[in-house]
C-alpha cells in the first residue's frame, strides 16, 4: 500500500473542559486525540484488528489554549509482519488569527493479532520517506528496550 493513502488529518477545537491546571490544553486529551488519530492512518493502510501496542515517543512543543483548533497530522511510516508505526504532527491554529504553531509530535506502534502479514509499504511521500528512514532504528531500539525491563511487580 502506498504510503500517501494512510495520511490522516483530524481536527479538534479546545474547550473550558479540556483544560489543565495551568489553563492550557490537558496532555492526556492530547494523547487520547493522538492515539484516535494516528489509528486511522493504521487501519487504512492494515485493513483489520489493531491495536495500540504503545507511544513509543511523544514530544511537547507548546501549549495549546482555549479556543485554539488542533490538528492531528498522521502517516504510517514503518510497517513489518505485523507490527506498524505511525507518525503524528500536532499542529494549533489560533482560530482568531489563522497562525499555526507546532503544539508536538509523537510517533505510535499498533499492532495486528490476526497471524496474516501486514502489507507491504511503498514509499511515496518526500516527508514520509525521511521519517522511514529511521524505522528500522527506532524498532530495534523499542525491541532493545522491551528486553531490558525488568519484571514489574503488580504491587
Amino acid at each position: 500500500m502506498k504510503m500517501s493513502a494512510t495520511k490522516s488529518l483530524a481536527t479538534h477545537r479546545v474547550f473550558a473542559g479540556q483544560m489543565n491546571e495551568a489553563h492550557t490544553l490537558f496532555g492526556g486529551q492530547t494523547v487520547s486525540w493522538l492515539d484516535e488519530a494516528a489509528s486511522i492512518s493504521a487501519h487504512r493502510f492494515a485493513r483489520r484488528p489493531l491495536v495500540t501496542a504503545g507511544v513509543d515517543h511523544m514530544t511537547y512543543v507548546a501549549p495549546v489554549a482555549i479556543g485554539d483548533a488542533v490538528m492531528y497530522h498522521s502517516i504510517v511510516t514503518g510497517a513489518g509482519k505485523r507490527s506498524l508505526e505511525v507518525f503524528t504532527r500536532i499542529v494549533g491554529e489560533r482560530m482568531a488569527t489563522g497562525e499555526h504553531y507546532l503544539v508536538g509530535y509523537a510517533w505510535l506502534s499498533f499492532v495486528t493479532p490476526e497471524p496474516a502479514a501486514l502489507p507491504a509499504l511503498t514509499i511515496d511521500d518526500d516527508f514520509g520517506a525521511q521519517l522511514h528512514a529511521g524505522y528500522a532504528k527506532r524498532r530495534a531500539a523499542n525491541a532493545t528496550a522491551r528486553v531490558a525491563l525488568p519484571t514489574l511487580p503488580l504491587d
